[in-house]
């Protein structure tokens, strides 16, 4: 009997819901399954990332239906694949994350698990990133434990860049274990996609062709880049607190004040592929910053900005100068769409076993824990 687990996982750009269900030892996809969000949900998610009335009336709401939504996709995910439900025997949903306040202490999650475990009849790892928060770390990123156990190398430098909403890398020295580190590196679709949605009605900008048409607007580019995020030493960790909407009009507003510009400097593609260049100089300064440990190597990249074929070529212009590879995790072996709810997948398999699921080196927590809370059908 193969013991599969399935993994859950929506991001920071709320584009949809990632379902998989694998198996460990080998590492073995046996079904997928991406649902998008209604219009209405993923506006109530948005909503609820920033301070407004009423939030916790609001929150219970989209706790409920995110619930709902999730059970729904696994019970879809057992019965179009003719999964054996007893052979689950986990279900990890890292849920939606609508507030990551660390230095506060905190990270909230949503999307009720209990709900799904009463609808689907099999147990839920929830709650992944609080025990690594109250060993002092940042609850983020979770997945480079993941990424070390299924893509380190024992003589060749890798980093998987994972770009969701947010950027991540983890920095992966060949055959040095213990010389494991990432940490988000701000902002990567969260900008580009509602810049993109606002002036082009399209969720995001497909292969990059809109940045494309653009010039980055260096004047701009530096207010964005004196984000204090971007000065800060890791371990650290973002998300639509810190890079939303909001924020860039507001820069874009002070810059336009401060700076002689013309109308066609000013225009959306150029803004857009301003934000391009904020994201890849971001990742680039993260990769450079291990150049005496790792001097050149692969990077593998995953999540929705792997499809992004000008950023990607953005990327390997950049890291020229020490001939960095740069290509998909599907050379691996693991797609980019399915790479982080696999990991949380791998994360309910650690809880089970009673294993950790953090690494104290990218979150700064104060030992190894064992990450998430069961509930019980």
């Amino acid at each position: 009997m193969t013991t599969l687990y399935i993994g859950v996982m929506t991001g920071t750009s709320m584009d949809g819901l990632d379902i998989v269900a694998v198996s460990f030892d080998p590492l073995q996809l046996h079904a997928t399954l991406t649902l998008k969000f209604e219009e209405d949900l993923r506006t109530q998610l948005m909503a609820l990332t920033l301070p407004d009335d009423n939030e916790i009336d609001r929150m219970a709401v989209a706790h409920v239906a995110l619930g709902k939504m999730i059970a729904e996709g696994v019970n879809r995910l057992i019965t179009e694949h003719q999964l054996d439900r007893s052979n689950i025997r986990a279900i990890g949903s890292h849920g939606q994350t609508i507030r990551h306040r660390p230095e506060s202490g905190f990270s909230l999650q949503i999307g009720d698990p209990h709900l799904i475990t009463e609808l689907t009849g099999i147990p839920v790892i929830h709650d992944f990133r609080s025990r690594d928060l109250a060993a002092g770390g940042q609850g983020a990123p979770l997945v480079p434990a993941f990424h070390q156990v299924l893509f380190q190398h024992e003589s060749i430098h890798r980093v998987i860049l994972n770009l969701g909403g947010i950027a991540n890398i983890t920095m992966l020295p060949a055959g040095q274990a213990e010389k494991v580190y990432g940490f988000d590196t701000g902002p990567a679709n969260i900008l580009m996609d509602a810049w993109c949605e606002r002036y082009t009605g399209q969720p995001y900008d497909e292969n990059g062709n809109w940045a494309a048409y653009g010039q980055p607007i260096r004047s701009l580019l530096d207010r964005l880049q004196a984000h204090e995020y971007f000065s800060k030493e890791p371990p650290k960790s973002t998300g639509r607190e810190d890079f939303n909407l909001e924020w860039l009009d507001e820069q874009l507003a002070d810059w336009q004040n401060d700076v002689d510009y013309d109308e066609l400097e000013n225009s959306p593609e150029n803004v857009q592929a301003t934000l391009m260049k904020l994201t890849t100089r971001a990742i680039k300064k993260a990769i450079y910053r291990s150049k005496d440990i790792m001097p050149t190597g692969e990077v593998y990249v995953c999540g929705g900005g792997a499809y992004n074929s000008h950023l990607l070529e953005q990327l390997r212009w950049r890291l020229r100068k020490h001939e960095w590879s740069v290509q998909s995790t599907e050379v691996l072996g693991l797609a980019p769409t399915w790479v982080e709810a696999t990991a949380f997948a791998w994360l309910a398999m650690r809880f089970c076993e009673d294993l950790s699921g953090n690494l104290p080196a990218v979150t700064g927590a104060q030992g190894f824990r064992v990450l998430g809370s069961m509930t019980h059908p």
